[in-house]
């Protein structure tokens, strides 16, 4: 028998991108974001994980959305503050606007929630809208579902806050909080948007300013115009000061409240639309992407009155040549 040589050495092979995505660590799952949001395939076994995890347990998602300067990421930070003293883990995904010239994008929210960045369980990640109408892009949801599947708490998506294309978010969450401000008006103008049909919880934030009592007045009658039974989920009112974190756990309450009166059906029908919701924008993304690629001469020929518009919008559909 030969004896073992003293001096060899035995290489274990490195864990895998997804084994350590699975056991939680958060460099893996900053990789996972970063393969995800590019749209490449290394992504996909990784969502895989992420959506068999996320399955066993559930985490809670919720969606921040409102007029620019409500103070959304103020708000953010004030939930994280708040959550993390009840020993939840959190994670943040901030949608910033992307330049419609450069497509470049600030990514400042992430400046506000310096405070956590030494926080194993905080995770904050800026994304750019990518010039989606609605505030999310394509990628955003599998983002959502990296991080649900890394077995945070709360996930909180904060959206960019562009008024009445402001919608998507109720189909990408569990819970979507509406953030308005006394001032301007703002109840008055969501209600003639439309999006308070999509707050499950209202936050009427920087109450501290005049007419915060006038606004939650305002909202509370436009409640009550709407269509509503006996099963109607009124959306609560909370008057916040995020910067001093008041009204921050009546917020968390209410959250939990609404998800307690959904249950496990509501839940499950909410979870399936935002599955409907990011397969239909992955759909919608390859389409553009063949568009944009179809040669110039398509448009130029609409252009000169040779081909009618619909006829060029079923060529691209269809992958057929004209």
């Amino acid at each position: 028998m030969t004896a073992p040589d003293p001096h060899s050495t035995t290489h274990t092979p490195a864990p895998s991108l997804e084994s350590r995505f699975r056991s939680g660590d958060l460099r893996a799952l900053s990789r996972a974001v970063t393969l995800a949001e590019a749209g490449l395939p290394a992504a996909r076994p990784l969502l895989r994980a992420a959506r068999e995890q996320a399955a066993q347990k559930p985490g809670i998602v919720l969606g921040i959305t409102g007029s620019p300067g409500s103070g959304k990421s103020t708000l953010t930070d004030a939930l994280i503050a708040h959550l993390r003293g009840l020993g939840q883990r959190v994670a943040v995904v901030a949608v910033d606007p992307s330049s419609p010239y450069s497509g470049g994008a600030i990514l400042g929210d992430r400046i506000r929630m310096l405070r956590h960045h030494a926080d194993e369980g905080v995770f904050v990640r800026s994304l750019a809208s990518r010039g989606a109408l609605g505030g999310l892009s394509a990628r955003t949801m599998q983002v959502l579902a990296l991080l649900e599947g890394a077995g945070f708490d709360w996930v909180i998506l904060e959206t960019v806050g562009v008024g009445q294309s402001e919608v998507d978010v109720a189909s990408a969450c569990d819970h979507t909080l509406l953030v308005l401000t006394p001032a301007g008006g703002d109840g008055v103008q969501a209600f003639k948007a439309g999006i308070m049909e999509i707050a499950d919880v209202i936050a009427v934030n920087k109450a501290d300013l005049p007419g915060a009592d006038r606004t939650v007045r305002e909202l509370l009658a436009a409640q009550g115009l709407g269509a509503h039974d006996e099963h109607t989920w009124f959306a609560p009112i909370h008057k916040t000061v995020a910067g001093a974190a008041q009204g921050i756990a009546e917020l968390v309450a209410a959250v939990l409240a609404h998800r307690a009166q959904l249950g496990a059906a509501g839940l499950t029908e909410r979870r399936t639309r935002r599955a409907e919701f990011e397969v239909r924008s992955l759909v919608q993304e390859r389409l553009l992407r063949r568009a944009r690629e179809t040669s110039a001469d398509l448009y130029a020929r609409v252009a000169r009155g040779e081909l009618d518009a619909d006829a060029a919008a079923d060529a691209l559909l269809g992958g057929a040549s004209l």
